[in-house]
Order: structure tokens, then sequence, then C-alpha cells
């Protein structure tokens, strides 16, 4: 049977297992988003976006530090109560060390974020909910990191999810994304399996050419330092959005 994504108990998420194998270290793939994004984020102008929101933020922080060289504030929407709580902590408590190395290459590679870990967080305002509740239209920039292909086993809603991201920005609004290449079904540590909507270049370019104009699409190999989740390495993109309007997200539906 095939998983979609309210099949999942995303408030069991294995926190813990998943900071320690994926961003308790500045993996070599971490270092190359890092570097692609900057380059992308380097074309704003300093705190030239009003606010922007991280689609499905989980508890990685590295999107939200880069996203805070270009905008004043940052939304960063997570619907799984075990992710929500450990991004209240590290903007509010201060974050774990294990960020700083993150910090300083986002730093290095675009100035404009802010010069201290806690102060670029201090942006960042974590949302409790489901991100398909968003209302259209409402960011000038948009970025989302291994969440439409990694919340369902459904090409149709791994669409979907897709199509919602970009509509969550105003018409020219900016987007940037990363996607796990050819990720199937897959376990995190010793617990239960989680959902994978295997892509690749070629199916996230035919998803987003209808909806976007100036897209680039380009990919990264594996990283054997990470765990083999059974990827193929990481699809890497940026757009602008060419949705003229707040139009339905076909397939997609929010709960209460």
């Amino acid at each position: 049977m095939t998983t979609l994504n309210d099949d999942v108990d995303w408030d069991g998420w294995p926190l813990e297992d998943y900071l320690a194998e994926n961003y308790r270290t500045l993996h070599p793939c971490d270092a190359a988003v890092i570097a692609h994004h900057s380059a992308f984020y380097r074309e704003i102008p300093p705190g030239g976006i009003g606010r922007s929101v991280e689609i499905g933020a989980g508890p990685n922080l590295y999107p939200l530090i880069l996203a805070t060289g270009a905008s004043r504030r940052v939304d960063a929407v997570e619907a799984g109560a075990a992710n929500v709580a450990y991004l209240r902590g590290q903007v509010a408590d201060g974050p774990d060390a294990s960020w700083l190395p993150f910090h300083a290459l986002c730093r290095r590679l675009n100035p404009a974020v802010p010069a201290t870990l806690p102060g670029a967080l201090s942006k960042v305002h974590v949302v409790h909910g489901d991100v398909r509740a968003l209302v259209p239209g409402r960011y000038g920039l948009a970025s989302m990191h291994f969440v439409a292909e990694g919340v369902t086993e459904d090409f149709a809603e791994f669409r979907a999810f897709c199509r919602l991201f970009v509509r969550s920005v105003v018409p020219g609004g900016r987007l940037v994304a990363a996607f796990m290449e050819n990720m199937p079904t897959y376990r995190i540590g010793s617990g239960v399996s989680w959902p994978g909507c295997p892509v690749d270049t070629d199916i996230v370019a035919s998803v987003f050419e209808p909806l976007t104009r100036h897209l680039s699409v380009s990919r990264i190999d594996a990283d054997p330092t990470l765990p083999d989740y059974g990827d193929s390495g990481m699809v890497l993109l940026s757009a602008v959005s060419d949705l003229s309007d707040g139009s339905d997200v076909s397939g997609v539906s929010a709960s209460d």
C-alpha cells in the first residue's frame, strides 16, 4: 500500500537519531547545499525580503541561517511536535554548538548572514502547523529541504506539495530547495520506516517548469559520510514563481 503524508505520525519523528545521523557534523553534502544556496542568496540585497518561509522546517537549522542573510523575518513552519520543540529551544535558549560550523560557512559564503548564530536565529519564528494551511502568496521567498519527496510515497502528492511550495510566495517570489535524489522508503536508526518518493533532476524540472521561470536544477552525488538511506545524491533547485494567482493545489488538503 502506498503511504501518504496523512498516514504518518510526524509527532513520532526520531529527532535525536536524525540529528545524530545527519547534523552533528558538517558533512560534504551540507557544504555543497550551502554553497549552492549562498550563491542564490547573494543575489538578494541584505534584508531585501520582508518575510520568508521554510516549508517543513524539521530540526535543520542551516536553511534558516541561510535565509537570514536576505530576510528580515523567517517563518519555520513545521508539523512535528518534537521538531517544533527543538526549534523553539534553539531560538529561545541558544543553539547547539554543533551548528556553529554551519553558521560559520554560511556567513563566510554570504557576509549578509548575521555575525552570530543567536543573532541569525533571532529572525526565526517557529510556526507549529500544517504547511498545507499556509495562505497563498504571503511570502517573498520560500525554501524547502527534503520535504516533498520525504513525506509521501505518492508521486501525485509530491507534485501537489511542490505546487504548494511555489504558491506560498507572491508572483515573482523567489524559491530555493533541495531534494533527496531517488530516495526510497527508509529508516532512521533502528526505528520504523518513513516514506520516500524517488525523484531525480528530470522529474523535479518537469514539475517546476510549468510553475516557474529562471528555473535552475542541478545535482550532487551521494555523500559517503552519511548513512546509506538508499538515495543517489541530492537535487538542488532555484527559481522564481510564475504563478499569477493563488490557484488551488490539486490533491492536497489541510486538516484542522
